[in-house]
């Protein structure tokens, strides 16, 4: 059995194979970081995504920007694949 490996890839920011598909989340939660940054793109602002999370603090937040900064294609990247995967489950016929 192979033991789950947790990464700290900035403050308050980790990866951990087996927890969000992998993809960077804020640390000890289940929140991955392109999900608030798609969040933004939709026009959600930090007070309301403080208010939606509200584990969440401003602090959290920063990291998750500061993250998406230095890790601009893989969240973008992130974000469109889940996109696609939305799009062609829509598109999916009940059976």
């Amino acid at each position: 059995m192979s033991k789950l490996r947790r990464i700290v890839v900035i403050t308050g920011i980790e990866r951990e194979l087996g927890v969000c598909g992998g993809a960077a989340r804020v640390a000890r939660t289940r929140i991955p970081v392109w999900v608030l940054v798609r969040a933004r793109q939709l026009g959600r602002s930090e007070e309301e995504l403080l208010r939606d999370y509200p584990t969440l603090s401003r602090d959290d937040l920063d990291n998750a920007w500061a993250y998406c900064a230095l890790h601009r294609d893989d969240i973008f990247q992130q974000i469109e694949s889940n996109e696609s995967r939305e799009s062609s489950d829509v598109h999916r016929p009940q059976t």
